[in-house]
């Protein structure tokens, strides 16, 4: 028992901080940085720590096709990071490597409050590496596994932002293509930032795919399965889908199999939101309803119109809220001429 304490004591241990309970812990020294271990306070990983440049990678946010998200700290300009390392199989790839690229440059034309900043790109001891703008308070996906449905107003904040980012991508003749919960982020100040970049393409005539289908099945559009020209309209009912799912807390087509998903994408009508939440107004509902249409040609015809019709929606929406705090103000008792001379005030509808 001895020898086993000795043995244990004598190994090297590294002193890291932990991301989710913010404590202090030690880890095993022998671990080669990015390996990880259970945090002995709260479970949760912890990892490693390795030098890049002037960056210190401290732990793993997620994990994608192209590579991994890792929270970090610029030593030299003292700010923490999100730091994106390309898949090492994927280095002699061509196709994969030009993905990584063609991601680095759509993103660094980019400038939006709403889009995810890329402050870097650069190679070291042959790892690609992107250095962005950390957003830490969570994804819509995970708001979504919190809350179950996220409130019609945050959800409409978050859809005209999300337009707006859209809107400047597709002035810059780019397409996102893989619109979702899981792409939207939101940093401390609850402030949305669309990621992932890694499927954008150019958009200035559409794009024609023959031999693969780009997307998440839950919120792709019809057009994209059935292989026709794709232009913003697709992101457009990406978006739309994924508030959908943010206001009901339900895909807008579930099957248990995707097969099936794929298939409602293309024919089954779409259940507007408020049938399924009926304390979702109808403004809102009709907005997604109408910008989820199977066909593109009847969908709003810009971003422009998209937003214009969620901002009436959101208009609506609090006007509905402040109705009932406006009606149960007391009213001062006035003299009757007093009455008659004085103008009405207060709140009030227009008639529809």
């Amino acid at each position: 028992m001895s020898s086993e304490v000795e043995e244990t004591e004598s190994r090297p241990l590294k002193l890291v901080n932990c991301m989710s309970c913010g404590a202090n812990a030690f880890i095993p020294g022998e671990l080669r940085p990015l390996e990880t271990t259970d945090c002995t306070k709260c479970g949760a990983e912890l990892m490693m720590p390795m030098m890049l440049e002037h960056f210190e990678l401290n732990s793993r946010i997620a994990a994608g096709g192209m590579g991994t998200v890792y929270r970090a700290t610029d030593r030299v300009l003292k700010r923490d990071v999100a730091i994106k390392l390309m898949q090492p199989e994927l280095a002699d790839d061509e196709e994969g490597l030009e993905s990584f690229y063609a991601e680095a440059r759509a993103v660094a034309r980019l400038n939006h409050t709403n889009i995810i900043h890329l402050y870097q790109f650069g190679r070291y001891n042959e790892q690609l590496y992107l250095v962005m703008e950390l957003a830490l308070a969570g994804s819509l996906d995970r708001l979504i596994d919190q809350l179950g449905t996220v409130p019609e107003l945050r959800v409409l904040d978050i859809g005209i932002k999300i337009s707006s980012a859209l809107d400047t991508a597709l002035k810059n003749k780019l397409l996102h293509r893989d619109i979702k919960p899981g792409n939207i982020l939101f940093n401390i100040n609850k402030e949305p930032k669309l990621v992932d970049f890694g499927l954008a393409c150019k958009s200035e005539v559409g794009v024609d795919y023959s031999e693969q289908i780009w997307g998440t099945p839950y919120y792709i559009a019809p057009e994209k399965l059935r292989r026709e020209p794709e232009t913003f309209l697709a992101d457009m009912y990406s978006l739309a889908g994924t508030l959908y799912h943010s206001l009901t807390g339900q895909t807008p087509f579930e099957a248990p199999e995707i097969d099936d998903v794929v298939l409602a994408h293309l024919n089954k009508p779409l259940t507007p939101p408020h049938k399924l939440v009926p304390s979702i107004t109808r403004p809102t509902s009709d907005a997604i309803v109408r910008a989820m249409d199977k066909s593109p040609a009847n969908r709003y015809q810009s971003y422009d119109e998209f937003i214009m019709a969620l901002t009436a929606a959101r208009s609506e929406l609090l006007r509905s809220q402040l109705a009932p705090l406006s009606s149960s103000k007391p009213s001062r008792a006035k003299p009757a001429a007093a009455k008659e001379a004085a103008p009405a005030r207060g709140w009030f509808r227009r008639g529809k």
